[in-house]
């Protein structure tokens, strides 16, 4: 029902009215792009400006007449409103324009719609439809009167629209029990890879930033990716190798957008969740977008939305190659931490300079030493072999192994426990506090 969608685009009619409230200001080139991401073929735009919307109409009776006016004129078959309608509101304007009338949220769950490929992507989306679909069954049943009575006729004493409200409400509550199934079923990959002591890096950024392409870019894989809005719904995981750092689990999630439905964050909290728990994100930006601030604040809302701000975030801007006297490089804050790279994903510029700053963020415990063990901890030698942080060997006058080592203190403290050696011999204290928030469940931790 919700993912089967006619091959040929639908002549559509837009409205965009710019209001003065800037809070609730919407971008028209931006609500082109989604149009054109639906499959829509939009015919006419109708603009104007209001301070406030109409009750009835969202647009005042003039404009309606005039947006009338350009249905007639181009035999549209549907009018799409950049802005979020009311039921009531939808309603009075497909009466009054005598065809189907859509807002913004409705586009964007279109959208949604057909991209979901997974089981999981396509209850998420369903959910999200239902839930919106709700509050405006009233628009398809208003010709049905009460279920007549008498032999053969005796219904269930309500009418075709609160028997439909009853489904909806039962298929709601069947699809979150489902996504419930989901969300453990991540939950359990999770603490699978916290014990197995694998970071999670998560891509996160705003609709069409390039998160795909930057995926595949460093993971060598073939995601779905076009230079179109929401071109990725699914998220996808892959298993990366960095140096000093080991296996990573690299995640390409779903893009942002300005006022995006809160119904639709709330729908997608499990495909989400991967951002909440992440060890780092890299918050991609498009840094030729002439409205690249507007997209970052919108990104961070959402991310405050769901949790997610006090996860470490290192800001990836893209598409460099269509800066002028801009070259890939990174950007370190005053102790010398990387906070930002310039890169190029479709032009594979600066992917280097990414993988070392995402290997410097998350190696930040790595040691590098030279040991001197003494001859009865052969065993803690073999396992530093074992690991492979052993860069040179060489012996005292005294006996002493001298092993010049790499690795992770994380690593190195759990072995120091295995062997029952004391940490502070090498100048290491083993407490909870040095442990990193995704290390929380390594026995070293106490």
């Amino acid at each position: 029902m919700f993912f089967e969608r006619p091959n040929t685009g639908e002549r559509a009619v837009l409205v965009h009215l710019d209001m003065y409230d800037d809070a609730e200001r919407e971008d028209p080139t931006e609500f082109q792009e989604l149009v054109t991401s639906a499959g829509a073929t939009p015919v006419a735009l109708v603009t104007g400006s209001r301070d406030t919307p109409n009750p009835k109409f969202f647009a005042g009776s003039g404009k309606v007449e005039e947006i009338r006016a350009a249905v007639l004129a181009h035999e549209a078959e549907v009018v799409l409103f950049n802005h979020a309608l009311s039921p009531a509101q939808e309603r009075n304007l497909e009466r009054e324009l005598q065809c189907r009338v859509l807002d913004r949220t409705g586009l964007i769950l279109d959208i949604f719609a057909q991209r979901a490929r997974t089981h999981e992507g396509k209850l998420q989306v369903e959910l999200a439809q239902l839930e919106h679909m709700s509050t405006r069954l009233v628009r398809g049943w208003t010709h049905l009167e009460r279920q007549k009575g008498g032999i053969g006729l005796r219904g269930p004493g309500e009418t075709q629209l609160e028997t439909d409200r009853r489904l909806l409400r039962e298929r709601i509550k069947y699809i979150h029990k489902r996504l419930e199934k989901v969300r453990k079923q991540r939950d359990q990959g999770r603490r699978a890879r916290r014990r197995a002591d694998v970071p999670s890096v998560s891509l996160v950024g705003y609709t069409n930033a390039g998160k795909s392409t930057l995926f595949n870019a460093i993971a060598n894989a073939q995601v779905y990716a076009a230079n179109q809005l929401f071109a990725t719904l699914d998220p996808t995981l892959r298993r990366i190798l960095l140096p000093d750092v080991g296996p990573v689990v690299l995640a390409d999630t779903v893009g942002f957008i300005r006022h995006l439905p809160h119904k639709l964050v709330e729908s997608f909290r499990a495909t989400l969740q991967e951002t909440v728990e992440a060890t780092l994100l890299l918050h991609v930006v498009d840094a030729a977008s002439t409205e690249r601030e507007q997209n970052l604040e919108a990104v961070n809302l959402v991310l405050t939305e769901i949790g997610a701000t006090e996860v470490p975030t290192l800001m990836i801007y893209n598409k460099v190659d269509l800066l002028t006297q801009v070259e890939p490089h990174i950007d370190r804050d005053e102790n010398g931490k990387p906070k930002a790279v310039w890169v190029s994903a479709q032009q594979r510029l600066g992917l280097d300079l990414l993988q070392q700053a995402i290997a410097e963020l998350l190696s930040e415990d790595l040691l590098h030493d030279t040991l001197a063990l003494k001859p009865q901890e052969g065993g803690l030698r073999a396992q530093l072999y074992a690991q492979g942080a052993v860069l040179q060997e060489s012996w005292d006058e005294e006996g002493n192994t001298l092993l010049e080592v790499r690795l992770s203190t994380a690593d190195f403290l759990q072995m120091l426990r295995r062997n029952q050696i004391p940490a502070e011999r090498f100048g290491l204290r083993q407490q909870t506090e040095t442990c990193e928030p995704w290390r929380a469940s390594l026995e070293f931790c106490e």
